[in-house]
Protein backbone atom coordinates (compact mmCIF):
# COMPACT_ATOMS: atom_id res chain seq x y z
CA UNK A 1 0.00 0.00 0.00
CA UNK A 2 1.34 3.58 -1.24
CA UNK A 3 1.62 6.22 1.52
CA UNK A 4 -0.86 8.45 1.09
CA UNK A 5 -1.59 12.17 2.06
CA UNK A 6 -5.13 13.49 3.35
CA UNK A 7 -6.63 16.83 3.98
CA UNK A 8 -9.54 16.58 6.31
CA UNK A 9 -11.58 19.72 7.09
CA UNK A 10 -14.10 18.58 9.89
CA UNK A 11 -15.19 19.02 13.23
CA UNK A 12 -13.52 18.12 16.90
CA UNK A 13 -14.42 16.75 19.68
CA UNK A 14 -12.59 15.83 22.87
CA UNK A 15 -14.57 13.54 24.02
CA UNK A 16 -15.70 10.40 21.60
CA UNK A 17 -15.76 9.81 17.91
CA UNK A 18 -17.56 12.15 15.00
CA UNK A 19 -15.78 14.57 12.74
CA UNK A 20 -12.17 14.45 12.50
CA UNK A 21 -12.19 12.84 15.81
CA UNK A 22 -14.03 9.47 14.25
CA UNK A 23 -11.51 9.91 10.53
CA UNK A 24 -8.03 10.68 11.90
CA UNK A 25 -7.71 7.96 14.09
CA UNK A 26 -8.68 4.74 11.49
CA UNK A 27 -6.99 6.81 8.54
CA UNK A 28 -3.59 6.99 10.81
CA UNK A 29 -4.09 3.42 11.53
CA UNK A 30 -4.24 2.38 7.82
CA UNK A 31 -0.95 4.28 7.42
CA UNK A 32 -2.40 7.63 6.16
CA UNK A 33 -0.60 11.21 7.14
CA UNK A 34 -3.64 13.33 7.63
CA UNK A 35 -3.62 17.20 7.45
CA UNK A 36 -6.68 17.94 10.34
CA UNK A 37 -7.92 20.96 9.79
CA UNK A 38 -10.70 21.81 12.88
CA UNK A 39 -13.96 23.18 12.04
CA UNK A 40 -14.91 23.14 15.24
CA UNK A 41 -13.44 22.22 18.54
CA UNK A 42 -15.77 20.74 21.11
CA UNK A 43 -15.82 19.01 24.43
CA UNK A 44 -17.91 16.23 22.89
CA UNK A 45 -20.89 16.14 20.13
CA UNK A 46 -23.98 17.85 20.35
CA UNK A 47 -26.04 14.91 20.77
CA UNK A 48 -25.27 14.91 24.42
CA UNK A 49 -26.92 18.75 24.71
CA UNK A 50 -24.17 19.97 26.80
CA UNK A 51 -21.17 20.79 25.33
CA UNK A 52 -18.42 23.38 25.55
CA UNK A 53 -16.27 24.83 22.91
CA UNK A 54 -16.27 26.72 20.46
CA UNK A 55 -16.77 27.16 16.16
CA UNK A 56 -14.08 28.64 14.22
CA UNK A 57 -15.01 30.77 10.59
CA UNK A 58 -13.94 30.59 7.20
CA UNK A 59 -11.26 32.78 8.08
CA UNK A 60 -9.48 30.54 10.45
CA UNK A 61 -10.11 27.76 8.25
CA UNK A 62 -8.77 29.24 5.15
CA UNK A 63 -5.84 31.21 6.76
CA UNK A 64 -4.90 27.34 8.14
CA UNK A 65 -4.97 25.82 4.64
CA UNK A 66 -3.05 28.77 3.66
CA UNK A 67 -0.13 27.81 6.16
CA UNK A 68 0.09 24.26 5.17
CA UNK A 69 0.29 25.65 1.43
CA UNK A 70 2.81 27.72 2.02
CA UNK A 71 5.24 24.30 3.48
CA UNK A 72 4.71 23.53 -0.22
CA UNK A 73 3.19 20.36 -0.17
CA UNK A 74 -0.15 20.53 -1.55
CA UNK A 75 1.45 18.85 -4.88
CA UNK A 76 1.65 15.72 -2.40
CA UNK A 77 -2.23 15.64 -1.06
CA UNK A 78 -3.67 13.07 -2.33
CA UNK A 79 -7.45 13.87 -0.97
CA UNK A 80 -9.52 16.11 0.48
CA UNK A 81 -11.85 14.78 2.71
CA UNK A 82 -15.08 17.17 4.02
CA UNK A 83 -18.02 16.19 6.49
CA UNK A 84 -20.50 18.70 8.57
CA UNK A 85 -20.49 22.25 7.23
CA UNK A 86 -21.24 24.53 10.41
CA UNK A 87 -22.28 27.74 8.23
CA UNK A 88 -22.05 29.00 4.68
CA UNK A 89 -18.81 30.55 5.04
CA UNK A 90 -17.15 27.35 6.09
CA UNK A 91 -18.00 25.65 3.53
CA UNK A 92 -16.73 28.51 1.19
CA UNK A 93 -13.30 27.90 2.88
CA UNK A 94 -13.77 24.26 2.07
CA UNK A 95 -14.09 24.34 -1.54
CA UNK A 96 -11.09 27.10 -1.82
CA UNK A 97 -9.41 24.49 -0.09
CA UNK A 98 -10.47 21.56 -2.52
CA UNK A 99 -9.43 24.14 -5.69
CA UNK A 100 -5.87 24.79 -4.49
CA UNK A 101 -5.24 21.27 -3.65
CA UNK A 102 -6.47 20.04 -7.24
CA UNK A 103 -4.43 23.23 -8.86
CA UNK A 104 -1.11 21.51 -7.09
CA UNK A 105 -2.45 18.55 -7.63
CA UNK A 106 -4.86 17.88 -9.95
CA UNK A 107 -5.23 14.01 -9.63
CA UNK A 108 -6.08 14.74 -5.83
CA UNK A 109 -9.53 13.09 -5.31
CA UNK A 110 -12.23 15.25 -3.48
CA UNK A 111 -14.68 13.23 -1.20
CA UNK A 112 -17.65 15.16 0.56
CA UNK A 113 -19.74 13.44 3.12
CA UNK A 114 -22.84 16.16 2.45
CA UNK A 115 -23.95 15.86 5.88
CA UNK A 116 -27.70 16.93 6.14
CA UNK A 117 -29.26 14.61 8.89
CA UNK A 118 -31.24 11.81 8.66
CA UNK A 119 -34.17 10.31 9.72
CA UNK A 120 -34.70 12.13 12.62
CA UNK A 121 -34.86 15.45 10.46
CA UNK A 122 -32.41 18.30 9.26
CA UNK A 123 -29.79 19.37 11.72
CA UNK A 124 -27.43 21.88 9.61
CA UNK A 125 -28.19 25.58 9.50
CA UNK A 126 -30.37 27.24 6.72
CA UNK A 127 -28.61 27.04 3.23
CA UNK A 128 -26.22 23.96 3.74
CA UNK A 129 -28.24 21.36 1.50
CA UNK A 130 -28.89 24.27 -1.20
CA UNK A 131 -24.81 25.18 -0.93
CA UNK A 132 -24.06 21.15 -1.17
CA UNK A 133 -26.32 20.91 -4.17
CA UNK A 134 -25.64 24.02 -5.88
CA UNK A 135 -21.41 24.56 -5.29
CA UNK A 136 -20.00 21.30 -2.95
CA UNK A 137 -21.22 18.18 -4.57
CA UNK A 138 -20.27 19.05 -8.34
CA UNK A 139 -16.82 19.95 -7.58
CA UNK A 140 -16.37 16.67 -5.60
CA UNK A 141 -14.77 13.34 -7.12
CA UNK A 142 -17.07 10.94 -4.17
CA UNK A 143 -20.15 11.49 -2.07
CA UNK A 144 -20.91 9.47 0.94
CA UNK A 145 -24.46 10.25 1.61
CA UNK A 146 -26.71 8.65 3.76
CA UNK A 147 -30.14 7.64 1.89
CA UNK A 148 -31.73 10.67 3.68
CA UNK A 149 -29.55 12.74 2.58
CA UNK A 150 -29.57 11.04 -0.96
CA UNK A 151 -33.57 11.51 -1.28
CA UNK A 152 -33.26 15.53 -0.01
CA UNK A 153 -30.32 16.19 -2.72
CA UNK A 154 -32.27 14.21 -5.19
CA UNK A 155 -35.83 15.41 -4.38
CA UNK A 156 -35.68 11.41 -5.02
CA UNK A 157 -37.88 9.00 -2.95
CA UNK A 158 -34.87 6.42 -2.27
CA UNK A 159 -37.74 3.48 -0.66
CA UNK A 160 -37.14 0.91 -3.59
CA UNK A 161 -33.49 -0.10 -5.11
CA UNK A 162 -34.29 0.67 -8.52
CA UNK A 163 -35.16 4.50 -7.19
CA UNK A 164 -31.99 4.66 -4.94
CA UNK A 165 -30.14 3.78 -8.14
CA UNK A 166 -31.62 6.32 -10.35
CA UNK A 167 -31.03 9.05 -7.13
CA UNK A 168 -27.62 7.85 -7.03
CA UNK A 169 -27.62 8.73 -10.74
CA UNK A 170 -28.85 12.12 -10.59
CA UNK A 171 -26.61 13.01 -7.94
CA UNK A 172 -23.75 11.68 -10.59
CA UNK A 173 -24.78 13.95 -13.00
CA UNK A 174 -24.64 17.20 -10.50
CA UNK A 175 -20.98 16.06 -9.98
CA UNK A 176 -19.59 13.31 -8.37
CA UNK A 177 -18.23 10.31 -10.19
CA UNK A 178 -18.32 7.85 -7.03
CA UNK A 179 -21.31 7.98 -4.81
CA UNK A 180 -21.58 5.68 -1.58
CA UNK A 181 -25.00 5.16 0.04
CA UNK A 182 -25.45 3.90 3.59
CA UNK A 183 -28.13 3.41 6.03
CA UNK A 184 -30.12 1.98 2.86
CA UNK A 185 -33.76 0.10 3.17
CA UNK A 186 -35.42 -1.18 0.74
CA UNK A 187 -38.51 -3.50 -0.82
CA UNK A 188 -35.59 -5.91 -0.89
CA UNK A 189 -33.96 -4.98 2.59
CA UNK A 190 -34.49 -7.72 5.87
CA UNK A 191 -35.96 -6.54 8.71
CA UNK A 192 -32.71 -7.98 10.01
CA UNK A 193 -30.12 -6.29 7.71
CA UNK A 194 -28.75 -2.66 6.20
CA UNK A 195 -27.43 -2.07 2.98
CA UNK A 196 -25.19 0.15 1.31
CA UNK A 197 -25.01 0.79 -2.56
CA UNK A 198 -22.51 2.26 -4.43
CA UNK A 199 -22.27 3.41 -7.75
CA UNK A 200 -19.41 4.36 -10.43
CA UNK A 201 -18.84 4.43 -13.87
CA UNK A 202 -22.43 3.31 -14.39
CA UNK A 203 -22.13 0.07 -12.11
CA UNK A 204 -23.95 -0.85 -8.74
CA UNK A 205 -23.00 -2.46 -6.17
CA UNK A 206 -24.96 -4.04 -3.09
CA UNK A 207 -23.83 -4.90 0.36
CA UNK A 208 -25.32 -6.22 2.72
CA UNK A 209 -25.11 -6.53 7.13
CA UNK A 210 -26.74 -7.47 10.01
CA UNK A 211 -28.55 -5.04 11.70
CA UNK A 212 -26.77 -4.12 15.06
CA UNK A 213 -28.57 -3.11 17.99
CA UNK A 214 -26.69 0.55 18.60
CA UNK A 215 -27.02 3.81 17.25
CA UNK A 216 -23.95 5.88 17.11
CA UNK A 217 -22.77 9.28 16.36
CA UNK A 218 -19.61 9.13 14.20
CA UNK A 219 -20.15 6.29 12.05
CA UNK A 220 -21.25 8.32 9.10
CA UNK A 221 -17.55 9.94 9.54
CA UNK A 222 -15.89 6.79 10.00
CA UNK A 223 -17.26 5.43 6.78
CA UNK A 224 -16.37 8.15 4.33
CA UNK A 225 -12.86 7.77 5.91
CA UNK A 226 -12.88 4.38 5.50
CA UNK A 227 -13.89 4.36 1.94
CA UNK A 228 -11.94 7.40 0.87
CA UNK A 229 -9.15 5.43 1.84
CA UNK A 230 -9.29 2.14 0.12
CA UNK A 231 -10.87 3.82 -3.28
CA UNK A 232 -7.78 5.68 -3.30
CA UNK A 233 -5.34 2.57 -2.77
CA UNK A 234 -7.42 0.17 -5.10
CA UNK A 235 -8.70 2.51 -7.77
CA UNK A 236 -12.56 1.34 -7.62
CA UNK A 237 -15.74 1.76 -5.29
CA UNK A 238 -15.88 -2.45 -5.21
CA UNK A 239 -13.55 -3.24 -3.03
CA UNK A 240 -13.16 0.14 -1.22
CA UNK A 241 -16.87 -0.70 -0.40
CA UNK A 242 -15.84 -4.09 0.79
CA UNK A 243 -13.14 -3.16 2.79
CA UNK A 244 -14.45 -0.17 4.50
CA UNK A 245 -17.98 -2.10 5.49
CA UNK A 246 -16.10 -5.03 6.70
CA UNK A 247 -13.92 -2.91 9.21
CA UNK A 248 -16.90 -0.30 10.43
CA UNK A 249 -18.88 -3.56 11.22
CA UNK A 250 -16.03 -4.61 13.29
CA UNK A 251 -15.88 -1.51 14.91
CA UNK A 252 -19.55 -1.14 15.45
CA UNK A 253 -19.87 -4.99 17.04
CA UNK A 254 -17.33 -4.63 18.90
CA UNK A 255 -19.02 -1.40 19.83
CA UNK A 256 -21.78 -2.86 21.01
CA UNK A 257 -20.57 -6.04 22.42
CA UNK A 258 -18.87 -3.16 25.26
CA UNK A 259 -22.16 -1.19 25.55
CA UNK A 260 -20.45 2.12 24.89
CA UNK A 261 -22.07 5.13 23.75
CA UNK A 262 -19.27 6.16 21.57
CA UNK A 263 -17.12 3.93 18.76
CA UNK A 264 -14.89 1.70 20.57
CA UNK A 265 -12.35 2.56 17.72
CA UNK A 266 -8.77 2.09 20.01
CA UNK A 267 -10.06 -0.85 21.51
CA UNK A 268 -11.48 -2.50 18.13
CA UNK A 269 -8.41 -1.10 16.09
CA UNK A 270 -7.43 -4.69 14.87
CA UNK A 271 -10.70 -4.58 13.02
CA UNK A 272 -9.30 -1.17 10.28
CA UNK A 273 -6.67 -3.29 9.33
CA UNK A 274 -7.85 -7.64 9.45
CA UNK A 275 -11.50 -6.94 9.61
CA UNK A 276 -13.07 -10.03 11.15
CA UNK A 277 -16.42 -10.80 9.00
CA UNK A 278 -15.88 -9.79 5.29
CA UNK A 279 -18.63 -8.60 3.61
CA UNK A 280 -18.72 -8.58 -0.39
CA UNK A 281 -20.36 -6.46 -2.65
CA UNK A 282 -22.72 -8.13 -5.48
CA UNK A 283 -23.40 -5.94 -8.89
CA UNK A 284 -26.67 -4.98 -8.85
Amino acid sequence: MRLVNVLSLQSWVSYGHVGNAAAMFPLQRLGAEVWAVHTVQFSNHTGYGDWAGNVFDGAAISALVSGIARRGVLPACDAVLSGYLGGMDIGKAVLDAVRQVKKANPRALYCCDPVIGDEGGVYVRAGIPELLRAEVLPAADIATPNVFELSRLTDCTCTTLAAAKQAVTHLQAVGPRTVLVSSLRTEATPPDALDLLVGEDGTFYLLRTPLLPVRLNGAGDMLAALFLYHRLQTGGARGALERACSSLFGVIRLTAEKGTGELAMVAAQEELIRPSRHFAADPC
